[in-house]
């Protein structure tokens, strides 16, 4: 069935320890489409939106570009309970939201509709609902505010911007794509770059080809994929993950993947585009989710109708 197919018996939550779990928190924007109501809100102001809420409340919203990811995740979890029922390390996801209580009800009352399986719902009217991430043990935040992503961000969680977007839901298993600098790895080689040039960078490469990359913002959520990844056989695994990286494979390849291997991070799939655009690519792969750092790269990936989420 599609994942988009309304599940209107919402079954209990199975409860999860967070010490355990693989904890994503999305605001009410990333998973919903509410750009509609966004904008309400921005032009006519608080009390209004939260009326037009409550008078919509049984009316489900439409999803966003977060949907499918997380409808992808849900069924990690349900491939990895009928493995191991037992198992505790699954994706935990929880709705974190600086919106009133007052105006929460469609929200819930739409997660209900799909069946989403979301243990937790925070509506903390703060203007900076981040300080509850570290709280819930939040290894990866995707919210469409920029300050909320950059906040998150500087307290030391793997944060993404999504932007709003028509998308297809793939099909199962779950895809994530990351790209390389900035990213999964720190951004040392883009600041050589852009002090010194291509040439500059490639001496650099060169000179450090047998000294792994820095950590980059998504690498502790990449890792934790990757302990949920190595629970399956590679042909039976209901994840994949991908590299989809800029520069060449044969300048900057090799440090790229020994990096990996030095962290025990395996990648299911590996391409260097040596400048080429990442859209043609990311159609073929079809993600459920794509990480960038650059806007060029997302406005690609958002052409061929690749959920896609902006690393600042």
């Amino acid at each position: 069935p599609s994942l988009l197919s309304p599940k209107p018996s919402f079954l209990p939550v199975l409860q999860k320890d967070p010490r355990e779990a693989l904890v994503i928190a999305v605001t009410t924007r990333a998973i919903f489409n509410l750009e509609e109501e966004h904008k309400l809100y921005l032009e006519k102001g608080k009390e209004e939106y939260t009326r037009h809420q409550q008078a919509n409340q049984d009316k489900p919203l439409p999803p966003g570009t977060a949907f499918a990811f997380i409808q992808a995740a849900q069924y990690v979890n349900e491939k990895i309970l009928e493995s191991n029922p037992a198992e505790k390390e699954l994706f935990d996801i929880l709705v974190l939201s600086n919106l009133s209580p007052a105006s929460s009800v469609r929200i819930i009352n739409s997660a209900k509709h799909y069946g989403l399986e979301i243990s937790k719902f925070c509506f903390v009217s703060d203007e900076d609902s981040t300080q509850y991430l570290k709280s819930h043990g939040v290894k990866l935040f995707l919210s469409a505010d920029r300050t909320d992503v950059c906040n998150a961000l500087q307290r030391g969680v793997s944060a993404a911007l999504v932007f709003q977007q028509e998308v297809q839901a793939p099909s199962t298993p779950l895809r994530v794509v990351f790209d390389g600098d900035a990213v999964l790895f720190s951004d040392e080689t883009d600041r050589v770059f852009r002090e010194q040039g291509l040439e500059g960078a490639l001496r650099y490469e060169r000179a450090m080809e047998a000294v792994p990359m820095g950590e980059g913002p998504l690498k502790a959520f990449a890792m934790h994929l990757g302990k949920m990844c190595k629970k399956f056989k590679q042909e039976t695994s209901p994840i994949r993950t991908y590299l989809v990286t800029a520069p060449s494979g044969r300048d900057m390849g090799s440090r790229a993947i020994k990096t990996l291997r030095e962290w025990g991070l395996a990648t299911d799939e590996a391409f260097f585009m040596d400048g080429a655009p990442k859209g043609p690519i990311l159609s073929q792969i079809q993600p459920h989710i794509f990480f960038d750092d650059g806007l060029h790269s997302i406005q690609g990936a958002q052409d061929v109708g690749v959920p896609s989420a902006w690393v600042p």
